[in-house]
């Protein structure tokens, strides 16, 4: 049997995660993978999650099944995190998921599920993997124009009534280019007139401009039309990557429709993971029902946003400083974990060959893995390259 098995491709971002980790230069430099690390280039657990991990430990119990929903004062937690204030039954649920991935992949299923012939609409460029997801729940997916507001509201002209818009809610990824509010306002605008459903992504909601600036987006459309899908994770804000944490939100316009919802994604889930881990959920409800602990977490989540910034501003310093000022200045209004550089496919080769650079192929770098007393090292590295296409 498995001798039939047809080569797979292999994942983009963790190929070349391997690539680095056989690079044997002790200067090569991973700006691959979408993870936070501080000024030494360390991915640190959060002083928030750390005591809610020592309160945990000191009164756990039992490691009995939470249920297909998981923990629902997680669930509880979320929804007034995401959508602020306390959110009533009749308009929201939330079940926790496998992360950002496994939400995005339940509610993908929910859709196949209520419109099975919605084409859903991705940003171009997207996420690597929004569209392998879509298309493992069966779904058709078209592409909108993402850095170009004016494209983005003309290409979502052509998405029907019975579709649905993937519109990540902050600091894009792979470019790092937020819409104005005005733009979030005609899109809001544009789903009420022609009946599409807006599909959230957010997965760095507090690393943009602010934990409830970077939410404004989310909270609007679910002010402002009857039906939004969220996926959200808990991965970069509360740096719980391996403990893969998140949940799907949906918002409705009845309690007996948000009940069938909530059934619907647990048997999503029971036919994927049956149930999500708990140790993850348990440690963010912990913190954010914790007065003193929410106080922490947000302090500290400024403190890395902070330092995303900084590092931004320290690049786009040295690029003008080495005479890419046309190069850096895009650089400096993208906002968030990521950016994206003005460099083809080969140009990134170069930088990964010649410089030891690793960032993808479409021109995403990590600024949020990027160190301190790095920054000289990245931007002469793509000084190195731009200055031969400029010539």
């Amino acid at each position: 049997m498995l001798e039939l098995l047809p080569a797979p491709p292999a994942d983009p971002l963790w190929d070349l995660a391997a690539e680095f980790g056989a690079d044997p230069r002790p200067e090569r430099l991973d700006l691959v993978l979408g993870v936070y690390r501080d000024h030494t280039g360390v991915t640190p657990v959060m002083r928030a999650v750390r005591d809610a991990e020592i309160r945990l430990a000191e009164r756990s119990v039992s490691k009995e099944y939470r249920g297909l929903s998981g923990n629902t004062a997680f669930n509880r937690a979320m929804l007034s995190l995401v959508l602020g204030g306390d959110v009533p039954a009749d308009r929201a649920t939330a079940v926790q998921t496998v992360a950002g991935t496994g939400a995005l992949r339940l509610l993908a299923d929910l859709v196949r599920q209520t419109r099975p012939g919605a084409t859903v609409w991705i940003s171009d460029p997207a996420y690597v993997n929004h569209r392998p997801i879509l298309q493992a729940a069966g779904l058709a997916v078209r592409t909108y124009r993402w850095t170009d507001p004016q494209g983005l509201l003309e290409d979502l002209r052509g998405a029907g009534r019975d579709d649905v818009v993937l519109l990540q809610g902050c600091c894009h990824n792979p470019t790092g280019v937020d819409p104005t509010r005005e733009v979030w306002e005609a899109l809001a605008q544009a789903a009420a007139r022609t009946g599409w459903v807006p599909f959230l992504d957010l997965a760095y909601h507090g690393l943009g401009d602010g934990l409830d600036e970077d939410l404004w987006a989310a909270r609007m459309l679910a002010e402002r039309l009857p039906e939004v899908l969220a996926a959200v994770s808990c991965s970069k804000n509360f740096g719980l990557y391996a403990d893969r944490t998140g949940c799907a939100i949906v918002l409705g316009s009845s309690a007996r429709a948000l009940r069938h919802v909530e059934t619907a994604l647990q048997n999503a889930a029971r036919t994927l993971y049956s149930m999500p881990p708990e140790h993850g959920a348990a440690v963010v409800a912990t913190i954010l029902r914790d007065a003193e602990l929410r106080g922490v977490w947000r302090a500290e989540l400024d403190a890395m946003r902070s330092r995303i910034a900084g590092g931004r501003a320290a690049l786009v310093a040295r690029l003008e400083e080495l005479g890419c000022g046309d190069w850096a200045e895009p650089l400096a209004r993208q906002k968030g974990m990521f950016a994206g550089l003005p460099l083809s496919p080969e140009q990134m080769a170069a930088l990964r060959r010649d410089h030891g650079v690793y960032g993808t192929a479409a021109g995403r770098v990590n600024i949020a893995g990027l160190p301190s007393d790095r920054v000289d090292q990245l931007a002469g590295a793509i000084a190195a390259v731009l200055v031969p296409a400029a010539a």
